[in-house]
């Protein structure tokens, strides 16, 4: 029995490590400090893909840490928002890989709903301050949903885009699951081998040869 998300992660609710990350949110939120994702979409991931529906896994780091962006879901933004650098990137080499036009929302729950996984490895931030959740507990709550992914599941695809997103699936098991891996799409690293990764048009290939519908990759 593969059971919900819920099944798979209630017992981390009851360790110490999330009663003190509960602390410190409530901590900082007395503060009258500004956190995102709104609390009603810290768990937005979890809720939009079921744990017995996930095909992909794209992993990501910290939610977006301005006004109106983070809802919840790794690289995406609530509809309206401009796209973010990384975001334009992975519709470019959508678009380069599979020449799908993208409609200009960044919002990804077309593809949650189709059993993309889109994870952060945190799933809170302070507005303004990349990274200022980071060793709070998120991680070991993140590593934990991906291990059970790879021990309890078979033949998911794990896009790891970046070394923070390799370091973090290190361990997945390659004989059971496909793992793609090419640098960050950021600006920064994306001519380093995201573009031309053909991560898209690759996943669906193993789907298809799995016996799984492939991803409709069109937002």
């Amino acid at each position: 029995m593969i059971g919900s998300w819920l099944d798979q992660l209630s017992a981390e609710f009851e360790k110490d490590y999330m009663q003190q990350l509960r602390d410190f949110l409530i901590a900082e939120k007395a503060a009258k400090k500004v956190i995102y994702p709104h609390s009603d979409h810290t768990f937005a991931a979890f809720n939009e893909t079921p744990f017995e529906s996930v095909k992909v896994v794209i992993l990501g780091q910290d939610p977006y840490h301005g006004p109106g962006q983070a809802h919840g879901l790794c690289f995406s933004v609530q509809s309206g928002v401009k796209l973010p650098p990384s975001l334009r990137n992975i519709y470019k080499e959508i678009h380069q890989e599979l020449g799908l036009e993208m409609s200009g929302s960044g919002d990804l729950r077309p593809w949650a709903k189709q059993g993309v996984f889109l994870l952060n490895t945190s799933l809170s931030v302070e507005q303004g301050k990349a990274g200022s959740h980071q060793g709070r507990g998120w991680e070991r709550f993140t590593d934990t949903a991906i291990q059970r992914l790879n021990e309890q599941r078979e033949q998911l695809v794990f896009m790891l885009w970046g070394s923070h997103a390799q370091k973090k699936g290190a361990f997945i098991d390659t004989q059971k699951h496909c793992v793609l891996k090419a640098p960050h799409p950021s600006p920064l690293s994306a001519h380093r081998g995201f573009f031309g990764c053909g991560h898209f048009a690759r996943a669906n290939d193993y789907l298809k040869s799995t016996g799984q519908t492939p991803i409709d990759w069109t937002v």
